[in-house]
């Protein structure tokens, strides 16, 4: 079974407590080419009930609202309609925040404060099934992970030094560089690969460090020394 998205324009619920954000999200995501919004909710409860009856491909999900909060219905949206991505749009990007959304399912993360554009091209990722995370929201979880980090640190494997995790050479280095924040042409282009490749790679990466999507990636090649902190 493919878990590739179906043809026809990409289906989008919104859900956020406050209607003028509700109006306002819902009119500039209505401005999208091959979109198309197919209701708005004012909390948690309320997005799994029409995301049930509406079946989107995404759910624009904000974090903080009354009664059921964005957290637990994402939750609930990836036991109900797995094939629905959540993609978080709020005010917070703390790590009390960002950590819980993604343990979630949430497979997207901006802050309220992402352009149209960047609002646009998050929605194309989750709904391709890749992982979106906003830069500063990326660079909250990498703080979040090196301050769970052992005292000592991660151990940088030197020469001649195996990969951890079963991982090749190669696969070492593209984990590198997509924990360094390219993209997979970026990475293509870096190392001179196809993007077939690329792709191929960053799938066994994921099979053999157990990483769901990018984001657990990241966290593993930051845990495991194959990533360090821009200073």
């Amino acid at each position: 079974m493919t878990d590739a998205p179906g043809p026809g324009p990409i289906r989008v619920l919104i859900a956020d407590d406050q209607r003028v954000v509700r109006d306002g999200l819902s009119m500039l995501v209505a401005l999208i080419d091959d979109v198309e919004v197919v209701g708005t909710a004012c909390d948690g409860a309320e997005a799994v009930r029409l995301a049930e009856e509406h079946r989107p491909d995404v759910v624009l999900m904000d974090l903080r609202m009354p009664g059921t909060d964005g957290i637990a219905a994402t939750a609930d949206l990836r036991q109900r309609l797995p094939a629905t991505r959540v993609l978080v749009l709020t005010t917070y990007a703390d790590e009390d925040a960002i950590m819980p959304a993604l343990r979630a399912g949430a497979r997207g993360y901006l802050t309220k404060d992402a352009s149209a554009e960047q609002i646009e091209a998050a929605i194309h990722a989750v709904h391709a099934g890749q992982t979106h995370l906003d830069p500063a929201v990326q660079e909250r979880l990498v703080t979040a992970v090196l301050s769970h980090a052992p005292a000592d640190g991660p151990t940088v494997p030197g020469p001649g030094q195996k990969p951890p995790g079963g991982l090749t050479a190669r696969e070492a280095e593209v984990l590198t560089l997509l924990a360094a924040g390219l993209s997979n042409a970026e990475i293509s282009k870096r190392l001179y690969l196809s993007h077939a490749t690329v792709k191929t790679h960053i799938n066994r990466i994921f099979a053999k460090t157990g990483a769901r999507d990018r984001a657990q990636a990241v966290r593993y090649a930051y845990q495991h020394g194959l990533a360090t902190p821009v200073q």
